[in-house]
């Protein structure tokens, strides 16, 4: 069962209904192929164009293994309160999909702040977590439309989930009985939801 109360159902290579989300190729398949920065700048459907050719790629945007990435997240290192992350063709239905995100001001955050990432489930300390707030595309975000949700500080999901990365925690961090894969398409399937709800044109 994945994080939406589905079961995951896996046909090669084939598309599979899995509630309202298209799931694709099977995990055993390659995680991410290699984008060019031009197809990480032209992805954005939340920002300018503009907006997209000033933002500040990943440091080591050149040397990054994306065998190890379902996904493509990062800290703007010119912008410290905005990050951005960029979904594979594979996963999004044709071509890469890039949401840019913001960090409220602490002022305006709520108290009460979670420790647990809502795309790959890691449980983290609370300075792990963030609170991020994406515009919705089109003319929703430009009025000031926006979706919130709880992701890893670093947007680091595929390699917490792959072991690769430890989060920094206060108590003992707690063994699930899913295998990797299934935590992998558990992963996929919640980002491909908030990236759905990002594209939408307003709330429902």
């Amino acid at each position: 069962m994945c994080g939406h109360g589905y079961r995951v159902t896996r046909v090669g290579r084939t598309k599979r209904k899995i509630g309202c989300i298209a799931y694709g190729p099977s995990v055993r398949s390659p995680s991410v192929d290699p984008l060019s920065e031009k197809q990480v700048r032209g992805a954005f459907v939340n920002c300018s164009k503009g907006e997209a050719a000033r933002m500040k790629l990943p440091v080591g945007f050149g040397e990054l293994r994306w065998e190890e990435l379902d996904f493509l997240g990062w800290r703007d290192p010119g912008a410290p309160l905005r990050a951005h992350l960029v979904v594979p063709a594979g996963e999004s239905g044709g071509k890469p999909v890039g949401i840019t995100l913001r960090v409220p001001e602490r002022s305006r955050t709520s108290a009460v702040q979670s420790s647990l990432c809502r795309i790959c489930l890691t449980s983290h300390a609370s300075s792990g977590v963030t609170l991020f707030s994406a515009p919705r595309a089109g003319a929703a975000g430009r009025d000031g439309n926006t979706v919130g949700l709880y992701i890893c500080s670093d947007l680091a999901c595929p390699l917490y989930v792959r072991g690769k990365r430890q989060p920094s925690m206060r108590t003992a961090r707690y063994e699930e009985s899913l295998s990797l894969e299934d935590r992998i398409d558990r992963m996929r399937l919640n980002l491909l939801a908030f990236v759905a709800n990002v594209r939408l044109p307003s709330a429902t």
